[in-house]
């Protein structure tokens, strides 16, 4: 038996290169997602509609791996039944559905530094929920987010406020920082790619039936969309959303978060928000406001506040190790884990060492 800590600390050169290639490509793949389907969303698509789609994509694509990733234990995914439900339904369908319907009505870049609130959001749940009273850092962290929170959403400069677009990405936080929480429990003993594969469809499965008995609009149009000024046909950004948003920013998010550890692959994912910035201006001429990129330096410069702080909530603490057994290779807790306070971070929406994320991250 060999104990690892369940953050690795010093990651080695040999498996930091790669990893941090792996980080910033499943970044730049879950950034990708808003700018991919505003043009739909404005040519007539409801959210559902993308969602359900980019979701069935996803689910076709990552099911064989969690397959293979169960090794046939399937009493492990009986015994998860309802954390898979949980995160299918709020992690998955949830949060992405809220964020595409923010996108629907306001810019990309704003909606998702919306999102990104999320971790301060779960600190504040650790706190209530099971008395993790966070440090002076983490708290400081978490009111400078806000500042920057009230800055992104312009309700100083006299600016029409999109109110519905604000609700759905505060709705998508909320779904965001349930996948960090259900994430952040390793004593499942579930394989992540398994948890991936059963969100997926979960998610695809919940949108579906919604669909079906009338309750999810999903209405499609077939049109040209343009992105940097070229048409293309409605076929070409759905196959994108599923197979680079979806299948790829999931896989390349759990190998980077198996190379670098938790805590360095949630800093490398913070860079989502600026890439699906840069993703908005590139396809679609889209920046935020002077105020809104000071209000997202001050978020990011609060989520960053709120992870360095993490080490005061949850950190040194011996139960937070866990034993590998090197000849089954099954991860299993050292010693109870209590409430399990560590966070994990978004938009790997969704990544870290349990969980393929998200949301998105989405979300």
């Amino acid at each position: 038996m060999t104990t690892l800590t369940r953050d690795i600390e010093a990651v080695p050169v040999s498996r930091a290169a790669p990893g941090l290639l792996l980080a910033l490509t499943s970044a730049a793949a879950f950034g990708l997602s808003g700018a991919l389907a505003r043009p739909l969303l404005d040519a007539g698509w409801t959210a559902g509609a993308v969602v359900l789609i980019r979701i069935a994509i996803g689910a076709a694509v990552v099911l064989p791996f969690g397959i293979v990733a169960l090794h046939g234990r399937w009493g492990v995914l009986r015994r998860n039944a309802l954390t898979v439900l949980l995160y299918g339904t709020l992690a998955v369908a949830g949060a992405q559905f809220c964020y595409f319907s923010a996108v629907r009505t306001m810019e990309v870049g704003p909606a998702l530094l919306i999102e990104y609130t999320a971790p301060a959001a779960v600190v504040v749940w650790m706190w209530l929920m099971h008395g993790q009273r966070p440090g002076r850092i983490t708290v400081l962290g978490a009111v400078v987010a806000a500042a920057g929170l009230l800055l992104v959403l312009d309700l100083f400069s006299g600016a029409d406020f999109d109110l519905a677009g604000a609700a759905w990405a505060l709705a998508a936080m909320v779904g965001a920082a349930s996948y960090f929480v259900i994430s952040a429990d390793d004593r499942s003993g579930l394989p992540p790619m398994a948890l991936a594969a059963g969100g997926l469809v979960v998610g695809g499965t919940f949108l579906g039936v919604l669909a079906l008995i009338g309750v999810l609009p999903v209405d499609a149009v077939d049109a040209q969309v343009a992105y940097a000024g070229t048409e293309v046909g409605v076929v070409v950004p759905l196959v994108l959303l599923g197979l680079v948003t979806a299948a790829l920013a999931y896989g390349t998010g759990i190998a980077a978060s198996r190379r670098l550890g938790s805590r360095l692959a949630s800093f490398v994912a913070l860079s989502e928000v600026v890439l699906a910035v840069i993703w908005a201006w590139a396809l679609l001429g889209e920046l935020p406001s002077a105020i809104q990129f000071v209000g997202g330096a001050l978020i990011l410069l609060g989520v960053i506040g709120v992870k360095l702080g993490e080490r005061s909530v949850a950190g040194g603490d011996p139960a937070a190790q866990v034993q590998v057994d090197e000849h089954a290779g099954e991860r299993r807790p050292h010693a109870p884990q209590g409430d399990h306070g560590v966070l994990v971070q978004p938009d790997q929406r969704r990544d870290d060492d349990e969980v393929p994320h998200p949301e998105p991250a989405q979300r």
